[in-house]
């Protein structure tokens, strides 16, 4: 009788184990929201959802045993549409995670309803250190870069080769104000001084007054605090007006391969920029970004290559906490190191920010590509620890 009842009990745990084990709806639904349409969809768009459909595919399709799905949404840049699609995914779809989340409003609106309805977050897209600093939640993680990074990493490259003086053309938006206010204060930090600065809308198309402002001020540096089609549409105006040539440079803040193809080589060589990946580095990066091609028809960038990490990285949660409830996966996305083709040798702070390597590049000239997408010299690797703020020191209640 005795071996019968703790046969019994076994019987009981192993069922109740296999159910807490199974997600609760029987699938796992991610959803990737982002630009699909706007001067941000070559950025992330489309080929950001191809990165996560690549993740589920290289895991198997499934975790503890039940199919993983992608859902995927244009927000166009508004953060009042992102945040009714989050809603519907998370109250009718049973979304269980949203990604990528380009744009730094959206990412920002997004995150907070993520965390009212205690559901993961994980922003490729977005670029504000808020983030995972007074705005950061439990249940939100970034993972690519953040305007920090860039800001080490362009603006020290740049005030140690003699550029000391900038003026900075923005983007009217979140992410611009933190981009420029984040290299201002490194700049300063450095040495050099700041000469001033103006703001531009969103998705504009006429530059001219703005680079007027940026050539009459005789800064040595006109630091682009925008992105996507913004940044390429400065920089085609730029060479209009003759700043490179009057002894001006280009510093593009936020500028990844997807925008320096769009450009050309012609106009974007000798630009300074910082990405978190580039896919001529190594023999892995290179097989990576082969396979993304032949999906997408283009090389991937850091948007790209953080969201099949981050998607990998989730569903490795998911398997190491045995369950898809929030608590639990987010607990083990903050223990969990982060090593694959993006964030090697990665770490998760309890803020939620993913901590890796940069890269400082430099735009080859036409003549110094050997191939089609081999835009970039590696000037110098960054470390995580150098590239972003300590968790301790974010503003971040949740790591007080």
């Amino acid at each position: 009788m005795r071996n019968k009842l703790i046969a019994s009990m076994a019987m009981v745990l192993a069922s109740s184990t296999a159910v807490l084990a199974e997600p609760s709806d029987g699938k796992v639904k991610i959803g990737i929201l982002n630009d699909q349409s706007g001067v941000y969809a070559d950025f992330g768009g489309k080929s950001s959802v191809e990165a996560a459909k690549m993740a589920i595919e290289d895991y198997g399709g499934k975790v503890l045993g039940v199919p993983v799905e992608i859902v995927d949404a244009d927000h166009q840049n508004k953060a009042d549409i992102a945040s009714n699609i989050a809603r519907q995914w998370f109250d009718t779809e049973q979304v269980d995670s949203i990604m990528e989340l380009t744009t730094s409003s959206v990412a920002l609106a997004v995150q907070a309803i993520a965390k009212e309805k205690k559901k993961i977050d994980i922003v490729t897209g977005a670029a504000t250190t808020e983030l995972t600093g007074k705005q950061c939640s439990p249940y939100g993680f970034h993972w690519a870069y953040d305007t920090h990074a860039l800001a080490v990493g362009t603006g020290g490259a740049l005030v140690k080769q003699g550029g000391d003086s900038w003026f900075f053309l923005t983007a009217d938006y979140a992410f611009g104000y933190s981009l420029e206010q984040q290299t201002s204060d490194f700049v300063k930090a450095s040495g050099g001084t700041v000469t001033g600065a103006v703001r531009h809308p969103l998705a504009t198309t006429d530059y001219s007054s703005f680079l007027l402002q940026a050539q009459s001020s005789g800064a040595k540096v006109v630091g682009l605090a925008n992105a996507g089609a913004d940044t390429q549409n400065a920089i085609k105006q730029a060479a209009e007006f003759g700043i490179t040539q009057g002894g001006q440079r280009l510093a593009a803040l936020l500028f990844t391969l997807a925008e320096v193809h769009g450009l050309g080589l012609e106009a974007a060589q000798g630009l300074t920029l910082t990405e978190g990946f580039y896919w001529n580095r190594d023999e892995e990066s290179q097989k990576f970004g082969k396979r993304f091609f032949e999906r997408t028809g283009k090389m991937p960038n850091m948007v790209h290559t953080g969201t099949y990490s981050a998607v990998t990285q989730y569903l490795k949660a998911i398997d190491k906490a045995g369950t898809d409830e929030t608590e639990a996966v987010a607990k083990a996305l903050h223990e969990m190191p982060v090593d694959d083709v993006f964030g090697r040798g990665g770490t998760v702070g309890a803020n939620g920010r993913m901590i890796h390597d940069m890269y400082l590049l430099e735009v080859k000239k036409p003549g110094e590509s050997s191939e089609p997408w081999d835009y970039f010299n590696v000037l110098a690797t960054i470390p995580g620890a150098e590239a972003y703020i300590d968790p301790a020191k974010s503003g971040c209640e949740l790591v007080k």
